[in-house]
């Protein structure tokens, strides 16, 4: 087997994984009534301009004017940034507030990049309005705390298991990866013996 074909088959198994997996992960930015927008392949601005394909979803360059297609960047002016909160209260933010160094979501979404640590402060008093509603519910009526808490539980859980799911690909790819390289190095040794071998009975014959 050629070193230029197992490259071919390598490159082949990285990208048969990140398409697969990519449209898994979460969108960073959107509201989650707008996941279904951005679902499908072709998806149109919000102002009506053009098209974009999901590829171009958070890739750092505008292509809708009113920022649709950079809800997790700052490319886009017009853009919006939506922060979960979980725990919290949900916001939009500007797109110039995305990495600009300051902590505006309580939990720390908008400072991705890694250049300031944002601690997650939702839970633990990011917003005042959430300690002081109460958790007391009427009876005969269901409390609608104890409902977004339970919505906010499993929103968590999707998470945790969307980042299980990406770790374990992630591990599947190194060792498929790793397969292609050694079979590669086998049967160039291989080669190169039975070459070796055969240079030697030429000598003797």
């Amino acid at each position: 087997m050629e070193p230029s074909l197992c490259f071919f088959l390598i490159a082949l198994i990285s990208a048969f994984f990140l398409i697969t997996y990519s449209s898994a992960l979460p969108i960073l930015g959107i509201h989650p009534l707008d996941e279904k927008y951005y679902a499908s392949q072709a998806i149109k601005c919000k102002d009506g301009s053009k098209f974009f394909n999901k590829a171009r979803i958070n890739d750092n360059f505008c292509d809708c004017i009113d920022g649709t297609d950079e809800p997790g960047t700052s490319a886009c002016p017009a853009g919006k940034f939506y922060c979960k909160n979980v725990g919290s209260t949900p916001k939009f933010l500007f797109s110039s507030q995305v990495n600009d160094h300051f902590c505006d979501c309580c939990d720390g979404s908008d400072e991705y990049s890694g250049s300031i640590n944002c601690p997650n402060t939702c839970v633990m008093g990011g917003d005042v309005e959430y300690q002081t509603k109460s958790h007391v519910s009427a009876i005969g009526e269901v409390d609608p705390i104890d409902v977004k808490e339970a919505k906010t539980k499993l929103n968590l859980e999707d998470q945790i298991h969307k980042l299980t799911g990406l770790k374990i690909v992630i591990i599947l790819q190194v060792v498929l990866i790793g397969c292609v390289l050694g079979f590669c190095l086998f049967r160039r040794r291989a080669r190169s013996r039975r070459r070796y071998l055969f240079s030697c009975l030429i000598k003797m014959l």
